[in-house]
């Protein structure tokens, strides 16, 4: 019997090591991928700064389907149009799930972030939800909301242009939470606003950390003791803040619809949603809480680069003054009805979603379902699947010479960005992101109406030079460095923004002080009812 109990601890000890040396293996059928270490995979490789190049490189190296081993768990890599129409958009029923992410979702966002969900009845009562207040139609009535906003931004640019970073972000951020909330951020100076954009650093810096990740492929490591792993209690701290910021809106708004007292805005409907699905306030706190992260985040970067490629690529920016000139005039200015008459300002709209995505990695990895084949490759139930919007929109087969800003390749494209997304040929889809398949974001028609509007305005309205240096020499920003995180923009840059006529400046001061004074409460800065 002693003989008998020695042999099983024997063949578990065996069994366990032979399991744990397998752990950070690549399986022979798996997409190829780089080399792997015993039990960390390919852990040590995971580039911690600039993260998409690396991702691209290994694209030029294994091809449009590749895999990463991250300790217990599995990465797939789609690199090309074909790869992410075939699997996230094709076979979407099983390709819009979530990987578990512990630090990202369960201790940042208590399980309640809505991007980080898993995929299942509750989300998909929330995704439909969410697409019946932000479909195309319903995207319409926020034009009033785009237009007001628009007009104090350009009024900030005109009358204090070194702040003109500051004055994107109000734009889209007011925008956001008067179509979610009902209330605007009337300046950057905000608190809340403010707590938005750190919040948003923060929780991208939590989530980038080596600790994270670490702590999301090998699961046994939360365990141990907090004073052993920091990051964890930031985590914690982080979504207390966050959810007395998100649950405090939501409770504002439905104090305003109890009296009475609030505009149209996408609350309302969840107000209603929720008294026949009775989710908790904590909940619809962070359903509004994922749309204002969304919308404030993403146009303003795109905003932002817009007018860094103004700078880099002069040429483009007299083409597209002259396009407006030529369409509008200098008598009013450019609004949505002049759409379709404007091709090259269309073009660099998709231009610029292409040449600098915010979501540079695709945001958040979707996960399949059920066990897959592509390509002869075998793809693991439960692995992460990527979406490289990098190595996609920087395809030179797709794009020749990608790092250059060229509207004309997109100047015959006539799709609005829903339908390039969802055409059935990938070659002919502009850009990838805004993500695909089930997962694609939902604000993508207001997004389009609100760069559209920021971007041909003020090419109408402004000339963009660079800043010059003590010897008169233009100083101009590097396009390749930008921020890190999910979400993603250049880094700060200046620029010189000036009015191109005093005709124009005067109609900017004077459509913005029209729509103060017939719209918004003369104290509060509100919009009246």
């Amino acid at each position: 019997m002693h003989h008998l109990a020695v042999i099983v601890a024997l063949t578990a000890a065996v069994l366990g090591l032979t399991r744990l040396l397998s752990t950070g293996r690549r399986p022979k059928n798996y997409p190829p991928g780089p080399p792997t270490l015993p039990i960390i995979g390919n852990i040590h490789q995971m580039p911690t700064h600039d993260a998409h190049l690396q991702f691209q490189k290994w694209a030029e190296q294994y091809g449009p389907v590749y895999s990463l081993i991250l300790g217990s768990k599995v990465l797939i890599v789609l690199s090309s149009d074909e790869t992410v129409k075939a699997l996230l958009d094709k076979r979407s029923g099983i390709y819009s799930h979530r990987q578990e992410m512990y630090i990202g979702q369960t201790l940042c966002s208590g399980g309640l972030r809505l991007l980080m969900m898993e995929y299942g009845t509750q989300w998909r009562a929330f995704r439909k939800m969410i697409h019946g207040l932000l479909n195309i139609t319903a995207s319409k009535s926020y034009v009033p909301y785009q237009m007001l906003e628009n007009k104090q931004m350009l009024y900030e640019l005109l009358t204090e242009p070194d702040r003109f970073l500051y004055s994107i972000r109000r734009y889209s951020n007011a925008l956001t939470t008067t179509m979610v909330f009902g209330w605007r951020t009337p300046t950057y100076e905000d608190a809340k606003m403010k707590q938005l954009f750190d919040g948003f650093s923060e929780f991208a810096e939590i989530n980038q950390t080596g600790t994270a990740a670490l702590i999301d492929f090998f699961p046994w490591l939360r365990k141990l003791p907090e004073f052993m792993l920091p990051t964890q209690r930031k985590a914690k701290e982080l979504h207390e803040r966050e959810k007395a910021l998100y649950v405090g809106h939501w409770l504002r708004a439905k104090r305003d619809i109890h009296e009475g007292q609030i505009k149209p805005c996408f609350c309302v409907g969840l107000a209603e949603a929720q008294k026949s699905d009775q989710f908790s306030d904590d909940q619809a706190g962070y359903i509004t809480g994922t749309l204002l992260e969304a919308g404030s985040d993403t146009t303003s970067s795109t905003l932002y680069a817009f007018v860094q490629a103004m700078l880099l690529f002069p040429d483009a920016q007299r083409k597209a003054q002259e396009e407006i000139d030529r369409v509008v005039g200098s008598e009013r200015m450019p609004t949505m009805d002049d759409e379709g008459d404007l091709p090259y300002i269309r073009a660099c709209m998709k231009e610029t979603l292409r040449w600098m995505p915010t979501t540079i990695l695709g945001a958040v990895p979707h996960a399949v379902t059920r066990d897959d084949e592509y390509m002869g490759y075998f793809i693991p139930k439960d692995a992460g699947v990527m979406n490289n919007v990098w190595a996609i929109n920087m395809d030179d087969k797709r794009h020749p010479e990608p790092r250059q800003f060229n509207p004309d390749r997109f100047v015959h494209d006539h799709q609005s960005l829903a339908e390039a997304a969802a055409n059935p040929d990938a070659s002919k889809r502009d850009q990838f992101t805004f993500g695909a398949g089930r997962r694609i974001c939902p604000g993508i028609h207001i997004a389009e109406r609100s760069l559209f509007l920021g971007i041909s305005r003020m090419i109408w309205a402004f000339d963009i030079a660079p800043e010059l240096d003590q010897h008169g020499q233009p100083i101009l920003p590097d396009p390749d460095r930008l921020t890190q995180g999910f979400v993603c923009m250049p880094e700060e840059f200046g620029a010189r923004i000036t009015p191109r006529s005093k005709e124009r400046a005067d109609m900017v001061v004077c459509e913005w002080e029209e729509a103060e004074k017939e719209c918004l409460d003369p104290v509060t800065k509100q919009w009246l009812l």
